[in-house]
């Protein structure tokens, strides 16, 4: 398979994802977002070893493993102030629980805890991995400049 068409078919299985992930909020199951999201993942990781024009050698490699390490070390201080940023909000306010229901046998008690805030959250999470995203995209670029990854060689000339 060419890298063109592997593209291609990441962004096939972006939208697919896109869709179960609105049908999984239709119909409250989180489980099918959950599912589809991990197969899509090895999906795309079987498909990704049947790419053919891979160029994997010692400076891709360095070039890719220090990016990640930049992505993680970045991120995670990004994500841990945020995190705590979150955790003050949260527990600034009442968080809605209720005391038990005292009311006569045979009536439903209100809700027991209110967190209105959770899917928010989650919602936050995401785009915190979509800059995860960003910032190893970011790091890729500048160290494949830095250590000449996008060089030419002079004998394919």
């Amino acid at each position: 398979m060419k890298r063109n068409t592997f593209y291609l078919l990441v962004g096939i299985v972006a939208l697919i994802e896109v869709g179960i992930f609105w049908l999984s909020v239709e119909a409250e199951r989180p489980i099918l977002i959950q599912v589809a999201f991990v197969l899509g993942v090895i999906l795309l990781y079987a498909v990704r070893r049947t790419v053919e024009e891979r160029m994997e050698d010692e400076r891709t490699a360095m070039i890719t493993q220090k990016a990640a390490l930049r992505t993680l070390e970045t991120f995670w201080v990004a994500f841990f102030a945020i995190s705590l940023g979150s955790a003050v909000v949260a527990f600034s306010r009442p968080l809605g629980l209720r005391p038990p229901h005292l009311g006569p046998p045979g009536t439903a008690p209100p809700d027991m805890l209110e967190l209105p805030f959770i899917g928010g959250f989650a919602l936050f999470q995401m785009a915190l991995l979509c800059l995860m995203i960003f910032l190893y995209v970011g790091f890729r670029v500048y160290y494949a400049r830095k250590y000449g990854d996008w060089d030419t060689d002079e004998e394919q000339d």
